[in-house]
């Protein structure tokens, strides 16, 4: 309970230095005030001596006082505060991945894509106010899930991004096409796409160029990530008579000139990850650049709590008043 306690003017208890002044003046003038007590008889003496001990206790209730009365100026009070938070400016993100059979290079462990499904899983639990959507393409593109705000639905559907599930090869105008088509209606302030290939365009029927295009007439924001090591990568080369990959060296070929343009004629940003590390550092980069504005609001109450200092007071006063004029009089 003391922990939710505060004051409102802890200067007030700079006055506690006078407790140890008086606790010294008190003992200084105490020899001098009982060498004047005169006893009739040594009976006296016996039936009064306890009360001759406990006479500093008169004292000590009324240091009691003082110290309840300092901390009532001081104004002992309980804050409760409650928030509201309100979204000024919203986001919406689509992420654009790239699932050809390039994207299970090992270069990124354990393979690019499962490298990207981590590093982008951890990116939208970090985006709790904006709706994100999740855009996959290969050969050719689709919608894997479109933009929302519940991020369990997101993260559901980024795990169950495979390849396999589309025809091999690289449309980058297909996902980014797709991609402008789930933004376009959106009412968001600020639309963003977040698009990772790891090749060359080599598919689809959609030019970059022209998605690019669609992107700028809509307003939407293209950051572009080129994934894989430079140089060579080991990579799916073949099948093997059970169905599984057969693994070799490959040349990784990124076409970072096409990035790059896509990224400047749409105001975003063009990226270069070659290890699981700097594909992090990326993400973390974007989510940075791309702050959603959030706005406070704080309400507060406060309980005072000095009056049950001051009621102390004034009973310890009280007290001393009564002792001092009945038990202790002829003391005094």
């Amino acid at each position: 309970m003391l922990d939710n306690v505060q004051f409102a003017n802890p200067e007030f208890f700079w006055l506690l230095l006078l407790l140890p002044i008086a606790i010294l003046w008190y003992v200084l003038t105490r020899k001098e005030q009982m060498a004047f007590v005169k006893l009739s008889s040594s009976k006296a003496f016996s039936s009064s001596s306890w009360l001759t001990k406990l006479k500093p206790l008169l004292f000590v209730l009324r240091l009691l006082a003082l110290a309840s009365v300092i901390t009532a100026l001081a104004r002992p009070q309980i804050e409760d505060i409650s928030t509201r938070t309100k979204t000024t400016k919203g986001i919406d993100i689509v992420m654009a991945i790239d699932v050809s059979s390039s994207m299970l290079a090992q270069d990124l462990k354990p393979n690019r894509l499962s490298a990207l499904k981590e590093v982008a899983a951890d990116f939208i639990k970090k985006r709790p106010n904006d709706r994100i959507g999740l855009v996959a393409y290969a050969g050719e593109s689709y919608t894997k899930t479109p933009i929302t705000s519940d991020k369990s639905i997101v993260l559901r559907a980024l795990k169950d991004i495979l390849y396999g599930q589309l025809e091999d090869g690289t449309a980058i105008g297909m996902g980014l096409a797709t991609s402008v088509n789930r933004l376009k209606e959106s009412k968001a302030i600020s639309k963003v796409i977040i698009l990772l290939t790891d090749g060359v365009n080599n598919s689809g029927f959609i030019e970059p160029q022209t998605a690019a295009d669609l992107a700028v007439e809509y307003d939407i924001k293209t950051y572009t990530i080129g994934l894989g090591t430079n140089g060579n990568a080991i990579t799916p080369i073949g099948y093997k008579r059970d169905g599984s990959f057969q693994y070799g060296m490959r040349e990784v070929e990124i076409d970072e000139d096409l990035l790059q343009k896509i990224a400047d004629v749409t105001g975003g940003e063009y990226f270069r990850a070659t290890d699981n590390e700097k594909l992090e550092e990326i993400y973390n980069e974007i989510n940075k650049l791309e702050k959603t504005e959030i706005e406070e609001f704080k309400y507060y109450r406060y309980e005072e709590k000095f009056r049950s200092w001051v009621f102390l007071a004034g009973m310890l006063l009280l007290v001393e008043w009564g002792l001092r004029n009945t038990v202790f009089k002829s003391f005094i």
